[in-house]
């Protein structure tokens, strides 16, 4: 709508009155387009419907569309009926949202008229001539199929004459006996949902021509009155005018009050139950497409109205189309988010239903009170808390929590009670005596089991249930409307009002992670798709655990970024849309009433406690009308017009509707023309979402960011408009998938220099999930646009089985080939450094892993995990590529405009995908965490000494993030093995030893690589050492950390890429023997640097949520560990050996331990801190020394500093061993041991440690009991 109109403009309370119908002229016309069969008998066919006439002929603010008005007023055409079958007149609404994201309400009232045209009432009977002639042929010849058959079943045959008698009774219009009746469509076009004043008006403008009695006035005059007379009430009040047969009266709430919504929601529960609402309304917010699907078109609308009213304060920025016309079936292909309602004709059942896509869709069959679901669909917040407080609503208004199949009945029991009325009955003098008990009032219902063990889980006593007391209602309060109307606008307000403070509860402190831009608006717009206008990852850290998989998703939708947008446009409080103005207030105003920090979070249930106002409110509304408008008149009009025959709705006199009258009267009467001005504002926020036309631009590009298309045009349906549709779908594709691999990529790439040390972390586990979730769902709406025939619930899956299936053919016919083992050869020279030859790069192998994973049981789940597996091994881009190279295998599957056969959008998807080589997903193996997984083994014996000589049985143990092997045995004569467990995660350390049997039992290993069999994973595990007996430090065992190699795609495709996973100290850092120059010598400045930077590491390490840590092996073990960093702090100084002599940290720490077990004994008065001191750490060296196992004197020290670090004890040591007297023999004056100052930093450094509980691999303290 424009603002500059008159003054009458906004302000109507209808645009347009409409007829639709059969045109007489036109005659007959099949609608080829609604889907129909002509197996049907010519009564169950639809035919054409035509709008006959629509009053004015256009208003400037509203242009009138008839195609979408003709296709929804009558969205299956055309049906005929006669005598005997039902004629009910069908209520239902619909809307029309254009393509801006504005909406028009349509209101339709379809009733049947007998058809007085001779032509076609012949015409249906020559239809009926033909239909039956050809049912009698094919009923005839399957008798005779019948009889003749040979196994002549008996019961095939049975049916037949049934059949036959029921072709007579049913398919006959016999033009003598009976009476044709055609569908007629009355309709108001209005800018506002009023759906209860405007369905009065139509039934009562009905039942002026079908009762007996004339109207007192002629029907131009109400139609002229609804149209210029009566004005949309403002805000906060209400409106009174007359129908044909009595007063209508309509309120609507004010701007500090929830939207206007008319539709009754308690439809809503009633047909799906509170657990199916509450799936459904969870599928809205995280914008997954929903289909509803249902025989009753005013049941689609209910269900669409509502599910999108309880969002609030978001609303649904994606297609939205509660009742697609059976001529707009294509739009079921869109591949992008949607909320569509489907006619069902009642006979077909699901099964029998073609959706182009389901990998991500919710089906709700509202009839059969039932709901089809995506897979891993996250639990909405405090669900069983929340289903207990909506529970309690619902039963005090009769309706029980599981629904109800038959609307009907509870429509009628939701008159006839309300819980409170029955408590306290004062009229009759019946005061009770207690309140009542919801229990006793239930206890027949089939709902009281199921309710009951979902109560108790919440640990409420449902005994104890009070029925609600309506506080705010008054007794005495004498309201304008039936007692019916009034039960749906309490129940209305009281289920909204809780869905509402559910969001003011879980956001209430969201806008403390708003990011307000720092320059103006139109370069922060002209920027928007580089700009995160939200903190997640400060919003997701503060939030309790179980909300995350929901609300990690939820911040990434659509809904939530215009949300937050539209924040940022609006500074002040005038400035900002209604919706935005009342979350904010109600936000407010729990921060005043919960005193607490603004971001410490309770995942605390708190109720709703803002219903009694809100229902007080629309009471006081109904109580005292504010507003009366002009009653309907005699119109000027010609003698002789205005009197039609009863039973046939006319066609009106256009001359008299199509001009607005000069002076508006209820101008004048009502109130001043300020609230006028104002209102029209009002109304374009509340229900066009429209403020000034440059903040809308802004919103409205906002929300178009990440889709193609917003709402598809219901206009002729060329094919060249299908086909630009299509052309806008595809670049929508394209779009949200190169805003998708960015955001995945700039998320992925802060985690990497995170770990490098620059700057704070932005990803958690839970928010690369949702990335990767989301990925794959862009991806299934990829493969599912433009589908041929649809196989399948997953699209994506679906093309990789045909291209298994003919890859499979052709290598059956072909024989295996051996330019595989040419590829192979080249990338073995190129891993040489590993000695191990490379996976070979298969899709089809990599879905058979997939398909042998037996806990997967759906195609959507074996697409997803494919495309998982695909990311981790770097090959998404690669194998998608390889997929779609079989361009005969595409034309097969898919029609000429899909997205897959667009040329250069498709190169350019494949390349967004590329980018993802840049970074280490490791999104299948943390995921799949329980599947059996073939690791590979080699052990590498040094090259110089080659262990040919090496008689002993070497054995492994190998260890990753989530679990550990246990003893393998290697074959000693290959030192290669291959073996299946589960699942490992990364891997992190190994260790390696041998039985020290034979006569040469002296090893010296390089190191170790270990694969993942399924995702190409080689870890590294630099030894560089001897294991045996009086060599090296005498160790028959080592720990070995490892580090992930770099694979061939890698150096293929990626120069540079980030430093490695920390190693296993090497050989030449560990000694203090034959060369001591060989070790670098770090000056006491880089020792506290090394000794600093490993406690820090281990500080972060602890500061990450739990599930992301990764190993604390690397950070205690590896390269540049706390182990290696306290090595240094001892090698310091320490005195050089004799020639041929190898002294170890061990040895110093042997000599201080008999000292202080010899102070001991002496009894020597020590201060009882130091006693206990030099008693725990006796303790530990004994228990190190006394351990069953062959570890060296490095593995020994290395253990002792890793139970120091555990049970908080190292800095204890250290002190301990500064003051030890052995340090003067064993120490020069320089060493750092000795310099007191630097002791006591080291100690301060240590301490801090203390905080955290360090958990040890079993690996390593095996065998230690402390």
């Amino acid at each position: 709508m424009t603002a500059n109109t008159t003054t009458t403009a906004g302000c109507r309370f209808a645009d347009y009155f409409v007829i639709s119908g059969l045109d007489i002229e036109t005659g007959l016309e099949p609608d080829e387009l609604s889907g129909e069969n002509y197996e049907q008998s010519p009564l169950r066919r639809t035919f054409k419907s035509k709008v006959l006439a629509h009053y004015p002929e256009n208003v400037e603010w509203n242009p009138f569309d008839q195609d979408a008005v003709g296709m929804l007023c009558m969205p299956k055409g055309l049906s005929f009926k006669t005598q005997s079958d039902n004629r009910d007149p069908q209520f239902h609404s619909f809307i029309i949202t254009r393509e801006d994201g504005s909406r028009t309400y349509g209101f339709a009232l379809t009733f049947y008229e007998e058809v007085a045209s001779k032509q076609i009432c012949s015409a249906m009977q020559t239809l009926y001539h033909m239909h039956n002639a050809e049912q009698y042929d094919i009923l005839h010849t399957s008798t005779t199929i019948c009889i003749n058959s040979s196994e002549s079943n008996s019961d095939n045959c049975s049916d037949l004459p049934t059949g036959m008698t029921k072709l007579q009774r049913f398919n006959s219009y016999d033009i003598s006996k009976d009476t044709l009746y055609v569908s007629k469509c009355i309709c108001l076009i209005a800018p506002m949902p009023f759906m209860q004043a405007c369905k009065k008006v139509l039934e009562q403008l009905h039942q002026a021509v079908t009762s007996l009695q004339p109207p007192p006035l002629p029907l131009e005059s109400y139609v002229y009155n609804i149209l210029y007379e009566v004005p949309l009430p403002p805000a906060g009040r209400s409106l009174k005018f007359l129908g044909v047969y009595g007063p209508i009266v309509c309120q609507r709430p004010s701007t500090n009050e929830l939207p206007l919504f008319d539709f009754p929601i308690n439809e809503m529960f009633e047909l799906l139950g509170l657990e199916n609402v509450l799936q459904l309304f969870t599928c809205a917010l995280l914008e997954i497409q929903i289909l509803l699907y249902s025989q009753h078109y005013q049941r689609l609308m209910t269900v669409a109205e509502s599910i999108t009213a309880i969002l609030f304060p978001c609303q649904w920025q994606h297609v939205y189309v509660p009742i697609l016309p059976a001529s707009l079936l294509h739009f079921l292909d869109a591949p992008v988010p949607y909320l569509m309602g489907l006619h069902s004709n009642g006979q077909d059942d699901r099964s029998k239903l073609e959706l182009p896509q389901e990998a991500n869709l919710c089906f709700v069959d509202i009839d059969n009170h039932f709901i089809e679901l995506p897979e891993d669909l996250p639990q909405f917040p405090n669900k069983l808390e929340f289903i207990q407080e909506i529970s309690e609503i619902l039963m005090a208004f009769g309706i029980p929590p599981e629904g109800n199949l038959h609307c009907s009945e509870s429509a009628s029991k939701l008159k006839n009670f309300k819980g409170s009325d029955m408590v306290c009955d004062k009229k009759n003098g019946n005061v009770a005596g207690s309140a009542l008990n919801t229990y006793e009032l239930l206890k027949e219902n089939e709902t009281m089991a199921r309710l009951q063990a979902l109560v108790r889980r919440t640990g409420v006593s449902l005994e104890k249930l009070d029925v609600r007391e309506e506080a705010g209602s008054n007794k005495d309060l004498k309201v304008h409307c039936d007692e019916e109307e009034l039960k749906i606008h309490q129940l209305n307000i009281q289920i909204r009002e809780i869905f509402a403070n559910r969001f003011t509860q879980m956001f209430a402190d969201y806008e403390v992670f708003v990011i307000q831009p720092n320059q103006d608006k139109e370069s922060w717009f002209s920027n928007r798709e580089q700009m995160q206008n939200f903190d997640k990852a400060s919003f997701l850290s503060d939030q309790p655990e179980p909300y995350l998989p929901f609300l990690s998703r939820f911040l990434e939708t659509q809904m939530f970024a215009s949300f937050i947008d539209n924040k940022i446009m609006c500074h002040d409080d005038d400035d900002k849309d209604q919706i935005l103005r009342v979350f904010d207030a109600r936000v407010d105003k729990i921060r005043t009433l919960n005193v607490r920090t603004p971001t410490l979070r309770t995942s605390m249930y708190q109720k709703c406690t803002t219903i009694d106002a809100a229902e007080k409110a629309i009471e006081l509304r109904l109580a005292k009308i504010d507003h009366t408008a002009v009653h309907p008149h005699l119109l000027d009009m010609k003698i002789g017009q205005g009197k039609y025959e009863s039973g046939f709705f006319p066609k009106l006199q256009s001359d008299v509707l199509s001009s607005s009258p000069a002076s508006n009267k209820w101008v004048k009467r009502s109130a001043p023309a300020q609230w006028r001005r104002k209102d029209r504002q009002k109304q374009h926020t509340e229900h066009l979402h429209l403020d000034n036309d440059q903040r809308e631009k802004y919103i409205q590009e906002a929300r178009n960011l990440g889709t193609g298309m917003r709402q598809p045009k219901l206009s002729n349906l060329s094919p060249s408009v299908i086909a630009h549709t299509n052309w806008k779908f595809v670049e929508g594709l394209l779009k949200e998938c190169r805003n998708k691999t960015k955001r995945m990529l700039v998320e992925k790439m802060g985690r990497e220099a995170v770990e490098l040390g620059h700057g704070e972390v932005t990803i958690t586990g839970v928010e690369e999930n949702t990335l990767i979730a989301s990925l794959c769902d862009l991806l299934e709406r990829i493969w599912s646009h433009g589908l041929q025939v649809k196989q399948g619930k997953s699209a994506l899956w679906s093309h990789l089985l045909h291209y298994q299936e003919t890859k499979e053919k052709k290598e059956a016919i072909l024989g295996s080939t051996s330019s595989t083992g040419i590829i192979q050869d080249l990338e073995r020279r190129k891993l040489d450094s590993l000695v191990m030859p490379p996976l070979k790069i298969s899709l089809t192998q990599d879905m058979r892993h997939i398909q042998n994973i037996g806990e997967i049981k759906t195609d959507v789940g074996k697409a997803r995990a494919w495309v998982r597996l695909s990311m981790e091994k770097k090959l998404l881009s690669r194998h998608l590529k390889q997929l779609l190279s079989d361009h005969e295998l595409t034309k097969k599957l898919y029609k000429r405009y899909a997205f897959l056969r667009c040329d250069d959008e498709k190169e350019q998807f494949l390349y967004h995908l590329l980018s993802f080589n840049a970074v280490d997903y490791f999104c299948f193996t943390n995921v799949f965490t329980t599947i059996m997984i073939p690791y590979h083994v080699l052990v590498i014996p040094s090259k110089k000494l080659g262990g040919s000589m090496f008689t002993a049985n070497p054995w492994i143990c190998i260890s990753g993030e989530l679990g550990e092997t246990g003893i393998l045995q290697i074959p000693k004569s290959i030192l290669e093995m291959t073996f299946e467990c589960q699942n490992l995660g990364k891997l992190t350390t190994v260790l390696i030893g041998h039985d020290n049997s034979g006569l040469y039992a002296k090893w010296l290993v390089d190191c170790v690589v270990v694969r993942n069999e399924i995702t190409g994973h080689a870890y590294k595990f630099p030894c560089g050492r001897w294991l045996g007996k009086g060599v090296d430090d005498g160790s028959l065992e080592r720990i070995l950390v490892g580090e992930l190699a770099s694979s061939i795609q890698e150096t293929d495709e990626r120069h540079c890429r980030t430093p490695p996973m920390q190693q296993s100290p090497s050989m030449i850092r560990r000694f203090v023997n034959i060369t001591p120059t060989s070790r670098q010598k770090l000056n006491t400045g880089q020792i506290q640097e090394s000794v600093g930077e490993a406690i820090n590491g281990i500080v972060k390490h602890f500061h990450k949520p739990e599930k992301e840590r990764g190993s604390l092996m690397l950070l205690l073990c590896g390269e540049n560990g706390l182990v290696s960093a306290l090595e240094q702090v001892f090698h310091h100084g320490f005195k050089s050996p004799r020639l041929f002599k190898s002294i170890f940290i061990w040895d110093f720490m042997e000599k201080a331990y008999v000292y202080f077990e010899s102070l001991e004994r002496t009894e020597l008065t020590q201060e009882e801190n130091w006693q206990t001191r030099a008693k725990n750490f006796c303790k530990f060296v004994a228990a190190i020394n006394g351990a069953p196992r062959n570890i060296g004197k490095d593995g020994k020290f290395q253990l002792l500093v890793c139970l120091g670090a555990r049970d908080h004890l190292l800095h204890h040591w250290i002190a301990l061993l500064a003051d030890c007297p052995i340090i003067a023999q064993m120490y020069e004056d320089i060493a750092l041991i000795k310099d007191h100052t630097l002791v006591n930093s080291l100690i301060r450094v240590l301490q801090t440690l203390q905080e955290f509980n360090i958990t040890l691999e079993t690996s390593l303290v095996k065998g230690i009991d402390i």
